[in-house]
Formats: structure tokens, sequence, C-alpha cells
């Protein structure tokens, strides 16, 4: 059936020495992967550029929902994340967000407003000027929310540690030991709560920041299968160091 949809770029891997098989993430279907035929020889290189991480398309497609990959007929770029692919740091930080959501998005899962909230960050990010060292952090916890797993918010100062298995704030360290330490835990208090506008407002050292999204890698790993090896962690982190 011939479908129309916007579609997010998560990544692409190489098929054959001119081929690709991107994987998007759709409004109308979910997580889809598409194998994409000649796309890395010279005449299509410009095209192969519209699937890097983070470009947002138009997209109209042979949907078959038993195919593990799915036909491309046409597609048209909505929005062309041009400062994140001109700055060494945000495309980092596009390729591990990538990475992530390739890895927690389920396939014929769709979420229109997950969708929009990374469709909406993605603008957002791109329009950056400075003051976006902590974008990644803020993303991911906002994200959760969408994934089925927010922290309830800390009530009162005392609740100093955060309890990842079960996504509260307490007065003392849980005895199953998945729990973030006090600084953290008070920082990632923050980040829950936080706008994009604001997290320039959190002060963090390249130790710090690291330690959160280490802790938040783990707290997604405690809760969904796929973030245990994300790859491009390690960049992102000696990137914001």
């Amino acid at each position: 059936m011939l479908e129309k949809t916007r579609a997010i770029v998560l990544n692409q891997i190489k098929y054959t020495d001119s081929g690709i098989i991107a994987r998007l993430y759709t409004r109308k279907f979910g997580r889809q992967s598409f194998l994409i035929k000649g796309m890395r020889n010279k005449k299509a290189g410009k095209h192969n550029i519209q699937f890097q991480p983070m470009f947002i398309l138009d997209l109209e497609m042979n949907y078959k929902s038993n195919r593990e990959m799915q036909i491309l007929k046409e597609f048209s770029v909505s929005f062309t994340p041009y400062n994140i692919h001109s700055n060494i740091k945000k495309s980092c930080v596009a390729i591990f967000l990538g990475e992530v959501l390739t890895s927690v998005l389920k396939e014929e899962s769709p979420h229109e407003e997950m969708f929009d909230f990374i469709e909406e960050s993605i603008i957002y990010f791109d329009g950056c000027k400075e003051g976006f060292a902590n974008f990644h952090i803020a993303f991911l916890a906002g994200l959760s929310s969408y994934l089925g797993f927010e922290p309830g918010i800390r009530m009162n100062s005392s609740d100093s540690y955060f309890d990842m298995t079960n996504g509260t704030f307490v007065p003392l360290p849980p005895v199953h030991g998945n729990y973030a330490n006090a600084e953290i835990s008070s920082l990632l208090a923050e980040f829950f709560i936080v706008s994009y506008d604001s997290i320039s407002n959190i002060s963090l050292t390249g130790a710090l920041r690291n330690e959160v999204l280490d802790t938040l890698v783990r707290y997604y790993s405690l809760h969904l299968p796929g973030p245990k090896r994300i790859k491009s962690l390690e960049v992102l982190k000696d990137v914001f160091s």
C-alpha cells in the first residue's frame, strides 16, 4: 500500500558496494528499515548526505507490515540539520542519539507524541549557537517519559538518592545497589524537570557531565534491553569532557 509519512533518520549502514540500509523513525509506522540501492555511487552522493542522522524527511513508501525492509518510492527533505552536521560536537551528539534511538525505538510501534518530541528537539538543537553541552542529557531525560519509565519528581531535598530500579528519589541508598550517589542524584532531579531553554543553567564539569550521562545510560539499560552497548558513547564523552 502506498503511504506517506514523515521520518527521522537514525543511521545508515553499508549494503553492497553501492547500496545502504537506512533506519528511520516514521511518524505513522514507528522504526523502519529501508534498502536503498545505488545510494553510494557518485551520482547519488548528494542524496546519501540526506540519510545522515537527524535529517527529517517526507517519505512516500510501499508499506507492508510483514516486510523486513520497506521500499522507498520517493522522498524529500522536510528539515536539514545544517548546523548539526557543520559542528563537530553537535554531529557527535547526533550520531550518539541516532544510535540510542535505534536501540530503544520499537519496530512497527508508532507513537506520534514521541515522534513530535524528537522532531522538535532536533530543530531546537540545530538552532542552538551556544550552551548546548547538556542537550543530550536533557534529551534522554525527556525521552524517558515517552518510553514509559520517567521517574517521579523529587518532592523533598532529603530524598538524596535516585533509585534507578524503581525510578524514584529516596532518602536512603536502596539495598539492590542500582542507585546514583547524592551529587549525581541532585543533578538528575534537575534534568528530569528542566526545559531546553534552561539547560545551560545547570553548571557541570566535564567529569560530572560524563558521570550523569553514564548514570542515565545505565538507567535506560535497566528498563530496556538495547542501550547496553552504545559504541559512540565514549567518543561523545571525550568531546564534552
